[in-house]
Parts: C-alpha cells; structure tokens; sequence
C-alpha cells in the first residue's frame, strides 16, 4: 500500500482517561486537547447539556434540574453512561483533525492497579463511543514513555506518577513494568483533606474550587523559604453567613501531612521491592514525578528527605501520559503483539 493510502487510514487517537482531566493526542498533531473530566446533564433524561471546561464551571452552581457530574472516579469509570457520552464527545471533537474514512484506533491509558472488569469497561466505553480498536496503556508506563524515560534499555527507571484520583508508583526496564503499586490517593484526595481542614479549624464550608485553588496558590508538602498566605472565602457552618479568613502554607501543609506520608510510603514500598541489580540504576539517575500532583510546591524536596534518592518533576508532567500514548500510536502493532 503507497504512503498515500497509508496515511488515509491512519486515524489514531491516544486519550489519558484522567479523573480530573482528559487529554487526547492525535497522531502526527501532538495533544490537540486538555479538557476537565466533567459532564453536565439534565437530571429528569440524562441528556448531556456540556461536556469539559464549559461543565467544569457549573460545578456547584447548577439548578435543581441539572447536575455536573465527574464520572471518573479514583482513576476507573464511576458512570459508565456519563463517560462513554464524555469519551464521544472527545472522539469527535478529535474527528476535525482526523480522516474521514474509518473509525479512529484509540490507544486509553489506565491504572495499573484497576480489575479485569474495569478495564474491559473501559474498552466498551470507547468502543461505543465510535472507535473501532481499543489498546489499553498502563499509566506508568505511559508517562515513563511520555517523559523520554529509556524505558527500552536494561536499566531501572522510577516514575512516579500523581493524578487526580490515583498515585502510580512503577519501575521499568526493557519496555515492561519490574514493579508497579497504585493507591486511590491524588489530587481529589488533596482537595478533600482541605475542605475538612477548613471545617475542622475554622467551621468554615468550602467547595472544591476553593480546594483546588488553595492547593494550587499555596499547597506544599516541604517547607518553603518564604510561606506564602491566602484569602479563603467560604460559608460560616455556625451563623451560616459567608466569612472570609486568612490562612497559610504551613497550615495546609500540617493538614496534609498524612497524605503526602502515604505517597512516600507507597514509593519507598516499591524501592524495597526494587530486584538488587536495578537498585544502583535508581541510585544513579533518581525518580521522576509525573502528573498535576507533581506541581505541589516542594513534593520532590520531601520524596528526597524521606527516601534519599535523588527525585525532580518532569519538564511538562500534566502532558507526560498524553504524550505517552502518542509515542505508542507510533508502533501500536507491537505493542499489541507484545503486550
């Protein structure tokens, strides 16, 4: 077949099913895509009224008649109607860069620690939603691959990648993941502990945009050189009035801490499940972050402390799994024969 015709055919698309976002790749074009993981729908006929940043900002502001919903939840399919009308909805829209003549192949990455069931869940989805070949991608190793990692070489690489709903923690060597250990903790998670803080501390009811952008304004997970201070505004829970209040850093830090300890610990489980020969490449050429979560001020100051193994954020990690995926779209017909 001439490269003409080779290049009608090859309508590839690679999708990092995220819990807060999901990114799209379209092959030769680069990630086309960066949308939240969020659907607006009619309560009374589930007719999807927004899908992605348009549904995003509706979150918490809907009428009684309309809910935005997140249907991914801790990085596996929470509402499999909503996310295969949510994967439909990023499919066509990716149809614009795409040729017409045949459905698009899709390459989905996942968690490396969801079932059999969740995963052929995921497969359906997409499949209904207009592909006409799914390839499942495990997380962590489409960030490795995303990040320029070596992952083909016979040496140890450690990524460590933080999303919205899970943490992958993986080591990789010839292509194949040695060890992979995935926990329900990410960005979600964070968000979370910092709407009980806000309550615990000061009665103060917070949603989670406020979350998230107290997070991201002033979260870290080691001290700074400078602690940095913001304004909250929220609900009183006692008088039931909105209240405004100062908070810090260090206070939100404190609030976290035990979150953080579980993403150390989960990193310092695989280290010591990490085969001797491999250990001294980790030594060498250090860990590397992945994923929004890796953006929290400070988080591979603390990975360092607690493990003693050098660790740094990789140049673009919210586009690591995208890329990732994109890289796999390069050869899928060995991948799929060697996975």
């Amino acid at each position: 077949m001439s490269n003409f015709f080779k290049g009608l055919f090859s309508n590839d698309i690679g999708i990092d099913l995220g819990t807060a976002n999901t990114l799209v790749f379209v092959k030769d074009k680069g990630v086309i895509m960066s949308e939240p993981s969020v659907v607006a729908v009619y309560n009374n006929s589930k007719k999807v009224l927004a899908v992605g940043e348009k549904a995003k900002r509706m979150l918490g502001r809907t009428p009684g008649n309309i809910s935005a919903l997140r249907p991914m939840k801790e990085g596996v399919i929470a509402d499999f109607e909503i996310t295969e009308a949510m994967l439909r909805y990023f499919i066509n829209k990716a149809s614009s860069h795409l040729r017409k003549f045949t459905p698009p192949r899709v390459v989905v990455a996942v968690p490396s620690g969801i079932t059999e069931v969740e995963r052929r869940a995921v497969k359906e989805s997409a499949i209904r939603a207009g592909a006409r070949l799914v390839f499942l991608l495990d997380e962590p190793l489409a960030a490795a691959i995303g990040v320029g990692l070596p992952v083909w070489e016979p040496t140890a690489s450690m990524i460590v990648d933080i999303g919205g709903g899970t943490t992958e923690v993986a080591i990789i060597s010839l292509a194949d993941v040695v060890y992979a250990k995935s926990i329900r903790v990410g960005g979600d998670k964070i968000d979370d502990e910092i709407i009980q803080y806000m309550k615990r501390a000061y009665n103060l009811l917070i949603g989670e945009r406020m979350a998230e952008e107290i997070k991201m304004r002033i979260g870290s997970a080691f001290p700074l050189r400078e602690e940095l201070v913001m304004e909250v505004r929220g609900r009183d829970c006692v008088a039931g009035l909105p209240k405004t209040l100062i908070i810090t850093s260090q206070e939100i830090r404190e609030a976290l801490d035990e979150t953080f300890n579980k993403i150390t610990d989960v990193i310092k489980e695989a280290l010591e499940n990490c085969p001797p020969e491999l250990s001294g490449d980790l030594v060498a050429k250090g860990i590397v972050l992945a994923g929004g979560g890796s953006l929290i001020r400070n988080l591979d100051l603390r990975i360092t402390d607690r493990t003693l193994i050098p660790c740094f954020a990789a140049e673009a990690p919210l586009l690591a799994v995208a890329n990732g995926t994109g890289a796999v779209l390069n050869d899928l017909g060995w991948w799929m024969e060697n996975s």
